[in-house]
């Protein structure tokens, strides 16, 4: 059995305001990635992503950039040797709704990888929850949620 899990939220703006609060950095900073992110999320790049309140950073090589559709990524899983990827898809549900959905796959198959996949599924809806925040409402709902 593969390990793998997808969420999605419906966020109230235009697909390209939902894309760039993905790619753009700075945007990135305002909901997810609280410390630093490093760059733009541009395929064949790696950015560094450091949060406030995770003890390390994470380096996120970056395998797909479709405009407006898609940003995939890899990165290292929490037990240290396996790689997952993550999809992130924007559909555009009219002038000003867009779908975003997340997967993240790759997880060793064992007790470890059910646990960290749990974890990150759990993570990523709230990644969504917090973007819904930020662009609907301007809200960071990450600022001292941890």
């Amino acid at each position: 059995m593969e390990l793998k899990f997808r969420v999605q939220a419906k966020i109230q703006k235009p697909v390209a305001e939902v894309f760039d609060a993905v790619y753009n950095p700075r945007k990135l900073e305002k909901y997810f990635a609280t410390k630093s992110a490093s760059g733009p999320l541009d395929a064949g790049t790696t950015v560094i992503w450091e949060w406030d309140y995770w003890p390390k950073p994470y380096e996120v090589h970056v395998k797909e950039t479709v405009k407006n559709e898609l940003i995939a990524f890899e990165w290292l899983a929490h037990d240290g040797d396996v790689m997952t990827r993550v999809e992130i898809r924007f559909e555009a549900l009219g002038d000003e709704e867009t779908m975003v959905s997340i997967s993240e796959s790759g997880w060793s198959r064992d007790e470890t990888g059910l646990k960290h996949s749990y974890d990150n599924c759990a993570g990523w809806m709230h990644v969504c929850c917090a973007l819904k925040a930020y662009l609907e409402y301007d809200i960071n709902l990450t600022k001292g949620f941890f």
